[in-house]
């Protein structure tokens, strides 16, 4: 057992006693990149990166040795190569314990134990680097699915579900946020019983509970906002591995995923890297493909949602008042005379008007509401879960809050304008998008026949 101590440079030789006849398991620890470090320095061993050598004496010869050597293999680090020193006639099946095991004659001298101790040690690095790129390539292969995403809503739960698989874990949280509000808009769960996910998603749904702008880069946690989430709601944490994907700006989002009292790896970090990389280009591309899907939908000159929004809209939250039974209005106004600002100020300053009326008529609706340019001086506002009664109420504050607003055009000078506008629901003017479209204009145009400044239902005869 001296011998063993001895080939491994100072290493503490730890015996295990078994009855009356104690078994000679002794082990040595060395790491490549750390040398020879003792029994009590193990916990340094993820740090040091490199896959511990088990140097094992084995007498054999009382049929409990091979046990307790095989509990001892079992205890030891996963990631471990244990060179077992078979003692005179002892005999070992390595291929019994595991793919890790070598077998060697405890006769060696110390420098052919060195020697293959060191020659096992440069193998165990070879193969510990083949698996992780074998890892890297296969992260990279699956992280191929976020290019083809391009809902920010989508790609954080993606990102969970690859960071859980990059490192072997089983529990996690994706907090997001869209836009710059306060609160945290959603969040994904994941390995959590029902009973947990009921009492997390209490305390998460709590607004502003998690800073997300907070947070930046990959970082290895043992407090913080994410530990007293998971405290208020019962669930104990040791480590927690938090994932950014997303600063100041249109999305912001963390992955936490919970550790084990092992703790996370340098190998862990990176291949939460290769993740958080990949899912930070995805988000990129979201939120391009956003800003251009938004560009698209919105009016170039008062910066409000145009018609083909307001069309695709309309079909959609048609279809939802269906399934779910609920109310749905449309109001079409125009703008009263609007022809004389333009022949009379100029294009430039009935465009500004155009601008403050949108930014007026904003101030009058909800922000579930959808306020679209039609064309010209025409404007759409849908509101969603509104009976007819209760738009029809809307459309006459609306109307008199045009009436009772000074538009400003420079050098002192003010407009007054008015709107007449049709208010249409669904389902009494129709199921269908272009009946409910068609029967606010109509109404909106008898409005204006019946002298301006007023509004008109759909249910009204023309």
């Amino acid at each position: 057992m001296s011998r063993v101590s001895e080939a491994s440079r100072g290493a503490r030789a730890v015996g295990v006693g078994a009855g009356d006849r104690p078994s000679r398991l002794a082990l040595a620890i060395a790491t490549s990149s750390a040398g020879s470090v003792s029994a009590d320095q193990t916990s340094s061993l993820g740090e040091a990166g490199g896959p511990p050598l088990m140097i094992v004496e084995y007498a054999g010869g009382d049929p409990a040795d091979s046990a307790r050597l095989s509990a001892a293999i079992e205890a030891g680090p996963q990631d471990a190569c244990w060179l077992v020193l078979l003692q005179e006639d002892a005999e070992l099946d390595v291929h019994r314990l595991a793919p890790r095991v070598e077998a060697r004659s405890a006769e060696l001298d110390d420098d052919s134990l060195v020697e293959i101790g060191l020659s096992l040690i440069h193998e165990m690095d070879l193969l510990a680097e083949n698996r992780f790129l074998r890892d890297t390539v296969r992260i990279m292969e699956d992280c191929r699915a976020l290019a083809h995403c391009l809902e920010p809503t989508e790609l954080y739960p993606m990102c969970l579900d690859l960071l859980l698989g990059a490192v072997d874990r089983e529990k996690g949280v994706a907090v997001f946020r869209r836009g710059q509000g306060a609160q945290n808009d959603a969040f994904a769960l994941r390995g959590f019983d029902d009973e947990e996910a009921s009492a997390l998603s209490g305390v998460l749904l709590a607004g502003g509970r998690i800073d997300l702008d907070a947070f930046e880069g990959i970082a290895v946690a043992h407090q913080g906002a994410f530990h007293d989430a998971f405290s208020e709601a019962g669930i104990p944490v040791d480590s927690l591995l938090l994932v950014s994907f997303g600063g100041e700006g249109r999305e912001s989002g963390v992955v936490a995923v919970l550790g084990d009292p092992s703790g996370y790896r340098a190998g862990d970090i990176e291949r939460a890297d290769i993740v958080a990389r990949h899912g930070i280009s995805a988000l990129a591309n979201a939120g391009t493909y956003a800003t251009a899907k938004d560009r698209a939908f919105v009016d170039d000159v008062t910066s409000a949602y145009n018609a083909r929004y307001l069309l695709e809209t309309v079909e959609n939250e048609i279809q939802r008042a269906d399934r779910y039974g609920d109310p749905l209005s449309v109001l079409f106004l125009d703008l009263d005379r609007f022809k004389r600002v333009n022949d009379g100020h100029g294009h430039l300053v009935g465009s500004e008007t155009l601008r403050s009326l949108c930014r007026l008529l904003e101030r009058c609706v909800r922000n579930v509401d959808t306020l679209a340019r039609y064309g010209g001086d025409e404007f759409s506002i849908v509101l969603v879960d509104t009976d007819h009664d209760t738009a029809l109420q809307v459309a006459d504050r609306i109307r008199q809050t045009v009436a009772d607003h000074s538009f400003e055009i420079g050098s002192g000078t003010s407009l007054s304008l008015t709107v007449s506008i049709g208010v249409s629901s669904c389902p009494e003017h129709g199921m269908d998008r272009d009946q409910l479209l068609d029967a606010a204009d109509r109404a909106m145009y008898r409005a204006k026949a019946a002298g301006r400044n007023r509004i008109q239902s759909a249910s009204d005869p023309g």
